[in-house]
């Protein structure tokens, strides 16, 4: 059966008292709705399970409302979102010490890369699960069920026995 926002968990996480956001009427998040969750490692579907199981390892499923989140492949988007942001929260400050400074090279190497480093490091994890969250509002749960039902046929029909 194809998972969908409606058919998720009907009942209320451990000591969550029923409402909108639980039931059958769960549906895809809002956009920036989906974007928070997924900043804070929640599911972008009901906010309660966890997206990762590691530090940039995506669940295969939501442990609350069982959404696939392992078919979210986010690949090179969180890397791209993450050395942008960096490099703007950085680089006024590397240019700015050049510009009143003027420091040695080795200078530079020895502050501002390890300080690129872990703010890479940092922003990595919540930058990927935001666009986790991204891309549940997109469809892409539905498109990569598809694509993974249909390889699945095709697999079952290649091994059946010929009659």
């Amino acid at each position: 059966m194809r998972w969908t926002p409606e058919s998720a968990a009907t009942t209320p996480p451990a000591g969550a008292e029923p409402g909108p956001a639980t039931g059958p009427g769960l549906g895809t998040p809002p956009l920036w709705v989906a974007v928070r969750r997924g900043l804070r490692n929640r599911c972008p579907f009901c906010g309660v399970g966890k997206v990762f199981a590691g530090y940039l390892t995506v669940t295969q499923e939501c442990s609350n409302c069982h959404a696939p989140l392992g078919l979210l492949r986010a690949d090179d988007a969180p890397p791209y979102f993450t050395i942008f942001l960096a490099g703007h929260i950085l680089v006024p400050g590397v240019l700015w010490v050049e510009k009143t400074y003027e420091p040695p090279m080795w200078l530079h190497m020895v502050v501002w890369l390890p300080l690129f480093a872990i703010i890479c490091t940092l922003l990595l994890r919540p930058i990927k699960g935001g666009v986790v969250g991204w891309m549940s509002t997109l469809g892409f749960v539905a498109q990569e069920q598809e694509a993974a039902l249909a390889e699945a046929s095709r697999t079952a029909v290649g091994r059946a026995p010929h009659a």
